[in-house]
């Protein structure tokens, strides 16, 4: 029971942290993260207890499929080469230079287990990443960096650590097999993602029902990530891969309640999972100050010399991995998000925060090796481990917004301004051609049409009113504000029709089940 109120305190959390993080200017998550650490130091709060191999899979797969549905296959596509150089190549020099200096300043501690806490450090958090970077209005192109840098850098990451952690484990390491277990891991996940992908979308048709179909995408990032784990693939490239099949096969433009509640469920999903995760990054500090025991000083020393590397060489590979980007952007001319001044690339060097993966595989390090000897370096591994996330997390993330606002780097609106007005003349054509063709094979009277080509006018002019000319404008207001005004009383209407109906609920012979089907053909009239 202790747990399970534990579990409700956090998830109360998750909600407050976010009006509060607006109000007081900054990210929930660090803010959830404060909290944990607060509850960590408090005496009535139990330590948490949940067995390290499953805060992974419980928690990145809904977290990761969130993330996704931000996003498209065409941004990553486009940002293939920055994503790469993040997400690929970063994490392999993050983990060397990791495990360098971990090899040489932590006595006793073996490079296999040095490789792994290198690994383990490596990949800034998606969740943190997008969720802070996201929260200070950065440009776009950079969050979509972001996105694709934390969503696939896990892959690499896990399977690095998974490496490591069996020579550190058998004493045996083969590159040969390693580099196999890359490639089959990277296969199997695709190909479970897909298969999953495709098994889903034949069961949303067959559902109908969008209250159904949003619950099978509940489950859906749990099944892949555990059915490729099973079949030695990457649980988390299954579940980017079958988030994006599924964005790309199942949009369907009228599907209007389905779309709604999608994004509203996930959207409660992504806050309740994500301040869980961060809360519990908090509480954990409890116990791994419990592992410092006796040289406490020493320990803190080895923690700020790896978080002074993994920041360091995040700034020494951005700088010239920008500059390449731009270099082949430039000759090649391809539609690529890229930092576009030295500003933003100082920015996102300071987005590089650490989360829940990195917790995750610290905490999942086994207790022995096959011959019963205690895991060379265990609780130095996690000490630094906590050290990187709580630098990374608690003070970059807290200092990222002043960061942002001193170099000035803003979202580009007039960009998407300027889309938008595209957006809406494309959908206001459509809507007149569609018009046209109804023309063709029925007859309206005149006061009809004419209403109908206005309406399919006021369609582009509702979703960015600078389409028009100054004079179309002004009529475009007064029709608005007429119509503002109609809609002030239907609602009003529909509101005294819907108390009626709700009143009915509790007198005496009232079927509740036809009050309640009246009540949503009432609610669908009032969405519409």
């Amino acid at each position: 029971m202790e747990q399970m109120a534990l579990l409700l305190l956090l998830l109360l959390g998750a909600v407050v942290t976010v009006p509060l993080g607006d109000r007081l200017g900054l990210p929930a998550p660090v803010l959830m993260t404060l909290a944990g650490i607060a509850m960590a130091f408090t005496p009535f709060v139990p330590n948490v207890d949940i067995p390290p191999e499953i805060i992974l899979p419980a928690l990145l797969p809904p977290l990761l499929y969130a993330t996704v549905q931000r996003t498209s296959w065409r941004q990553f596509a486009a940002n293939r080469r920055p994503i790469f150089l993040l997400a690929v190549a970063l994490v392999f020099v993050t983990t060397a230079a990791v495990a360098a200096v971990a090899n040489s300043i932590v006595p006793g501690l073996p490079i296999a287990a040095a490789v792994a806490l290198g690994a383990l450090v490596a990949p800034p958090d998606p969740v943190a990443a997008t969720a802070v970077a996201g929260s200070v209005g950065l440009p776009r192109r950079l969050v979509s960096i972001l996105e694709g840098e934390g969503l696939f850098n896990d892959v690499t990451a896990i399977v690095l650590y998974h490496v490591a952690i069996a020579a550190a484990v058998s004493g045996t390491f083969s590159l040969p097999e390693a580099f196999g277990l890359l490639i089959l891991s990277a296969v199997v996940a695709v190909a479970v993602g897909l298969a999953i992908g495709w098994l889903t979308i034949k069961l949303m048709n067959l559902l109908g029902d969008a209250t159904l179909q949003v619950g099978l995408t509940l489950l859906v990032p749990f099944v892949a990530y555990v059915l490729a784990e099973e079949l030695e693939g990457s649980g988390v490239l299954a579940v980017l891969t079958v988030a994006l099949f599924l964005a790309e096969h199942t949009a369907d433009a009228d599907d209007v309640l389905g779309r709604l509640t999608g994004r509203t469920f996930w959207d409660i999903v992504d806050t309740l999972v994500t301040g869980v995760a961060f809360g519990l990054i908090g509480l954990e500090l409890h116990s791994v100050f419990g592992t410092a025991d006796g040289h406490a000083l020493e320990m803190v020393g080895w923690g700020l010399a790896i978080v002074a590397v993994v920041v360091g060489v995040r700034l020494l590979w951005l700088l010239p991995a920008t500059w390449l980007a731009k270099r082949l952007h430039t000759r090649r001319d391809v539609s690529e998000e890229i930092p576009t001044s030295w500003r933003e690339t100082v920015v996102m060097w300071w987005a590089g925060m650490r989360g829940v993966a990195s917790v995750a595989l610290a905490l999942a390090i086994p207790l022995e090796t096959d011959d019963g000897q205690p895991f060379p370096g265990r609780e130095e591994i996690i000490f630094i481990a906590f050290a990187v996330i709580m630098a990374t997390l608690v003070f970059q993330g807290l200092t990222l917004p002043w960061l942002v606002r001193k170099l000035k780097v803003r979202a580009d609106t007039a960009a998407e301004e300027a889309l938008e007005r595209d957006l809406a003349i494309r959908a206001a054509k459509a809507a007149k051609y569609r018009l046209k063709e109804i023309q063709e094979v029925e007859e309206f009277p005149e006061e009809v049409l004419e209403r109908l080509q206005r309406a399919a006018y006021d369609i582009g002019a509702r979703i960015s009113p600078e389409m028009v000319d100054e004079e179309r404008r002004e009529a475009y207001a007064q029709r608005a504000k007429r119509f503002k005004e109609v809609s002030r009383v239907q609602r009003e209407m529909m509101s005294a029709a819907r108390h009626e109906v709700l009143s009915a609920r509790s007198e005496p012979g009232s079927d509740p089940e036809v009050v309640d089907r009246v009540l949503r053909y009432l609610d669908f009239r009032s969405l519409r």
